[in-house]
């Protein structure tokens, strides 16, 4: 098969793409290409945006582009294509509906030139690939950012863990280890309004309420990886998104937990960041041809 590959990226807002060297486990140069979509317009307006995207992508390169690798939000079918997101502020439209068939059509191909699989198993599976678990067998990954996401790898492939609902604390995991527990305990704290992590990260220095966050924050995420290490026993742990870019300001609460359970595992923070999801998107082709 052709060694280029089309990779996709779909957020709850926007889509990234690019073609994927297989052989080099690297990304095109010049064919990255990001766009807003609009979580709340029709189907068709949003299939159309996406393949808008992928188009612009593969205009970049002089040769056909037949085989493509999306990276998708879940709930959603995603050997059949069927999309199962409903009530989760994004994509309702789009509820019970073949997106892989809708992109096939306007893509000009078959659906089985599509393939697909969760975001945040494709972020892992991309780190195994080519970045941060490359040569390890046994790998569990955490996406930190607007929500938690969380995958293991294993056998050969990636999948989602789905370990954001875990039960935690006083609710789910989701809710301690996220944007939204780091804005709304600094608002808790210090009375103020803060916009993201990055703003947090910003003040970290000059700010005891700011550290404090970022220490319960590293707490939660220690605990909360005892359990899921206890779950897969991985050879070692992938750490990736946003909130990922601040690990210095909580990495030794983090390290300090797993020690408190004689949990004894390197962490390692992603080293493709945001091409992670790109790469083992387009490597479904990679992997599944190898089989």
């Amino acid at each position: 098969m052709n060694n280029i590959v089309l990779g996709a990226d779909i957020g709850g807002s926007h889509i990234t793409t690019a073609l994927i060297n297989l052989e080099t486990q690297e990304l095109v140069a010049q064919t990255l290409k990001r766009e807003r979509v609009n979580p709340h317009g029709s189907p068709e307006e949003i299939v159309d945006a996406w393949v808008a995207c992928i188009q612009s992508t593969i205009a970049k390169h002089t040769t056909a582009i037949h085989y493509y690798g999306i990276a998708m939000p879940g709930p959603f079918d995603y050997e059949a294509g069927i999309s199962k997101i409903k009530g989760l502020s994004k994509f309702d439209a789009l509820y019970g509906l073949n997106i892989k068939e809708m992109l096939a059509e306007r893509l000009y191909c078959s659906s089985a030139d599509i393939r697909m699989m969760n975001d945040a198993g494709c972020f892992l599976q991309g780190e195994v690939f080519s970045g941060a678990a490359k040569g390890y067998q046994h790998v569990i990954g955490l996406t930190l950012g607007t929500g938690l996401g969380t995958a293991r790898y294993h056998a050969g492939s990636a999948d989602d863990a789905n370990l954001w609902c875990f039960p935690f604390k006083d609710s789910i995991a989701e809710e301690h280890i996220s944007t939204r527990f780091c804005v709304n305990r600094y608002q808790q704290l210090k009375g103020n309004a803060i916009k993201d992590v990055k703003a947090l990260a910003e003040i970290y220095e000059q700010d005891p309420a700011a550290q404090q966050v970022f220490k319960e924050f590293g707490t939660n995420l220690g605990q909360f990886l005892v359990e899921f290490i206890k779950i897969d026993q991985p050879q070692v742990v992938i750490i990736g998104g946003n909130i990922a870019n601040a690990f210095s300001y909580f990495k030794n609460e983090v390290e300090q937990a797993l020690i408190h359970h004689d949990v004894l595992l390197p962490i390692c923070l992603s080293q493709l960041k945001e091409e992670a999801a790109l790469i083992g998107a387009a490597s479904l082709w990679a992997v599944q041809e190898a089989i």
